[in-house]
């Protein structure tokens, strides 16, 4: 292996994390383009410029047989990022075929499922963390991110700040959950004004709540 070529494998990556951040990429994104295009780089001895339009092809097929839809999107789209962005090359493979794998929907919680749900956690700030993700429709990261002033009581909306592609949205307020809100944070002295606080920074803790609530229910995604 050329030390040469690590060491300007090396120099490139360092451009690519700044380029990142210049795009306004979220951190997610940002670790799962870099993780990418850094297993392509040991894959191909550091040297990816010298990689062939066939060789690539090979290399994603090899992924596409162990690797998951997800992640190989994630590569496809980091290392065409890099030769775009960085090595000022054009990505070889562009008209490259999607995998065939079957893409299937996620299962849906019931209502009456997540009431069940609701009622056997414990916790206070996990029922409401719950409620709140499921009323709204949020994701993790959204409804960990909720501030007090992103909740617009007067016109029954709430603001979801830096979303998916790093975008705003709005979502609709229902009144049971301004109700809640309202009820949890006059219960909690000192909280703050982020969520965060009572439901954990990362969301671990609260999903693994959810997950021992969802199994103690007995109640599957099937279930009507």
């Amino acid at each position: 292996m050329d030390s040469k070529f690590i060491a300007l494998f090396e120099l490139n990556f360092k451009k690519l994390l700044s380029c990142f951040n210049l795009n306004g990429m979220q951190p997610k994104t940002i670790a799962a383009y870099s993780k990418a295009v850094r297993k392509a780089g040991e894959h191909f001895s550091y040297h990816l410029e010298a990689v062939t339009p066939e060789q690539w092809r090979d290399y994603f097929i090899e992924l596409d047989k162990n690797e998951s839809q997800s992640s190989i999107k994630h590569a496809f789209y980091g290392l065409r990022f890099h030769f775009t962005h960085v090595l000022r090359q054009p990505w070889p493979i562009p008209d490259l075929v999607k995998s065939s794998k079957t893409q299937r929907l996620p299962d849906i919680v019931t209502r009456a499922q997540m009431q069940k749900i609701v009622m056997t956690t414990r916790v206070l700030s996990y029922r409401v963390f719950f409620f709140t993700l499921y009323s709204l429709g949020l994701r993790l990261g959204e409804c960990l991110n909720l501030q007090v002033g992103d909740i617009d009581a007067d016109r029954m909306r709430v603001h979801i700040r830096n979303a998916k592609g790093n975008k705003d949205r709005l979502v609709p307020l229902p009144e049971t959950t301004l109700i809640v809100l309202r009820q949890f944070w006059a219960e909690q002295s000192g909280m703050g004004i982020s969520l965060q606080e009572k439901w954990g920074k990362t969301g671990r803790h609260g999903l693994y709540a959810f997950e021992c609530c969802w199994c103690s229910t007995g109640v599957a995604p099937s279930d009507p």
